[in-house]
């Protein structure tokens, strides 16, 4: 399942997977939108390049994201002025604000299609206490010279009542875009400025070796740099660095449903967990001009995995101008719960808003969360030179990525950027934010130590068609799926990444893990890191 925005867009280009050995100024591992971003910078400053993606660019956070340009990052800044004062809150808004306008001026800049416009940006509170809360966000940032008003019920958009809320906090000036079309488009710039990417191209080991890095992938190849950039979402190298110390996983659910006029201005989010996420979108014309003019064929060949959707668009001869997107039902990575509503739970939502809707796609992602909220941009670790990296974005990535781009680009060119203070990766301090230290331990310490628990033998022959669990086969524990025909895939339940024992996502059927977030479906193949390998298969 794939979002809306990597649905809709058929201009994709390919890259080849590398296939021999390279040396390159720096070298990059991750194709998503702080990589390119971070290539774009850079490729500018007439540095030779290389980027390598595992999969597809853009296709993973970058292509299944809300899409939301905007500084406004929940109800935010009372915490950061709690926990790290004034000065690094008003810092914290001026990088984001910062990282709008330099989006903006890019799409302007190099005629980027990508669906831009100017939105304002709004957290929803449902009740008394949230409303105290907006209230004590609004003052402050206002306190610092930033802009936020204080909305009532009666100032929100009738259309968002169904959330019930009480009041609201609004930053305007702020903007959405498709993140996809963004990324993809500013990829073939990058190429064009002479920046190597490669897709499909995994990585599977780091050295640093006297002044260079030394990267091979899984087919051996080998690729020299002299600076290294990771932007993989989740770091792929433990040691050093240790960011599977500092961070969590946590996974998130998104639909889309067309509609035939806008139904609301903004961008929305609740302010209470599990948050919901609102926005509308412009539909493709690109797409519905094919529709109309019959040119299914050309463009299902272009994507097959739309054929599908095309052909329904065709035979639908529905003139829908937007879409809603609704985003939410987030849960830790890998935790131990019945996840089979998750969809459901915002299809509920979407039905209240636009009754007569259908939903058109179905996606999840996943997002790093650090323990204190704040990102880690700068040096991968204090034991490595011109190695650095981009992580723990805590869902807001879109603004993130270009702080970083711009932080790293500068480090390495010798340049001092404002804001690289206060997004420190090295940094190691006590954790005030003891909530998200809980979501962390709760199930690691758990997980770590691999708990015996009694199934018999016969639980094997006893699993339902599309169930998969953990069952103890002579003393040993096996994760088991059976497919709709019948056919059974055993695996060994221990991540690849650290050795926790992993969860059955019976959403999505995949194994996940509740450690650190790495991701595998049901034959042990890896989806989503930070592991670099695939499952031990049991035989």
């Amino acid at each position: 399942m794939n979002s809306y925005w990597i649905n809709s867009e058929k201009n994709k280009e390919k890259y080849n997977k590398l296939e021999k050995n390279i040396e390159t100024d720096i070298c990059i591992i991750g194709g998503g939108i702080t990589g390119i971003s971070t290539a774009y910078y850079l490729t500018k400053e007439n540095l030779k390049v290389t980027v390598l993606d595992m999969g597809k660019i853009g296709f993973q956070t970058t292509g299944n994201s809300t899409a939301k340009i905007t500084s406004q990052h929940g109800l935010f800044y009372k915490y950061l002025k709690d926990s790290k004062g004034e000065d690094f809150a008003r810092l914290y808004y001026d990088a984001n604000e910062d990282a709008i306008k330099n989006i903006k001026k890019i799409v302007e800049k190099e005629n980027i299609e990508c669906d831009l416009e100017c939105q304002s940006a709004y957290v929803l509170a449902a009740n008394r206490e949230e409303v105290q809360k907006v209230k004590d966000e609004v003052e402050v940032v206002r306190g610092f010279g930033g802009h936020a008003e204080y909305l009532e019920r009666e100032d929100i958009d009738k259309n968002l009542l169904i959330l019930n809320p009480l009041a609201a906090i609004r930053f305007k000036n702020q903007a959405q875009f498709n993140s996809y079309k963004y990324t993809i488009e500013l990829a073939k710039i990058c190429k064009n400025l002479g920046a190597n990417i490669y897709e499909n191209t995994k990585v599977v080991d780091v050295r640093d070796e006297k002044d260079y890095y030394y990267l091979e992938t899984e087919d051996g190849y080998k690729i020299k740099a002299k600076y290294l950039v990771i932007t993989t979402k989740y770091p792929i190298i433990n040691i050093p660095g240790f960011y599977f110390m500092k961070m969590y996983q946590s996974t998130s659910y998104g639909i889309s449903i067309p509609v035939k006029e806008k139904l609301f201005d903004g961008m929305y989010i609740t302010s209470t967990n599990p948050k919901v996420s609102l926005r509308m979108a412009k539909v493709d014309n690109n797409i519905i001009k094919d529709v109309v003019d019959g040119n299914i064929e050309n463009y299902a060949k272009q994507d097959k995995e739309n054929r599908k959707r095309v052909k329904e668009k065709q035979n639908s001869k529905k003139d829908n101008e937007y879409v809603l997107i609704v985003v939410g039902a987030d849960h830790k990575t890998g935790e131990k719960t019945d996840l089979s509503n998750s969809y459901k739970k915002l299809e509920n939502i979407a039905k209240q808003i636009y009754p007569e809707g259908k939903v058109e796609d179905y996606w999840n992602t996943e997002d790093c969360i650090t323990l204190d909220k704040i990102p880690y941009i700068g040096k991968y670790s204090s034991m490595w030179e011109n190695a650095y990296v981009a992580t723990g974005f805590n869902k807001w990535g879109i603004t993130t990525s270009n702080i970083a781009a711009n932080i790293i680009t500068d480090m390495i060119i010798g340049r001092k950027n404002r804001y690289e203070d206060i997004f420190i990766s090295t940094r190691v301090e006590p954790v005030k934010n003891r909530q998200e230290v809980g979501n962390m331990l709760k199930e690691t310490v758990s997980s770590l130590v691999l708990k015996k628990f009694e199934l018999p033998e016969s639980e094997q022959a006893s699993l339902k068609n599309e169930e998969g669990k953990i069952i103890e086969i002579e003393g040993e524990k096996v994760g088991a799926y059976k497919d709709k025909e019948g056919r059974i895939y055993t695996i060994v339940p221990k991540c690849a990444h650290l050795g926790c024992e992993l969860s059955w996502n019976n959403l999505d059927k995949t194994w996940d893990c509740p450690c650190h977030g790495s991701r595998y479906d049901y034959t042990g193949k890896m989806l989503y890191g930070p592991t670099v390998k695939d499952l031990y298969i049991d035989k």
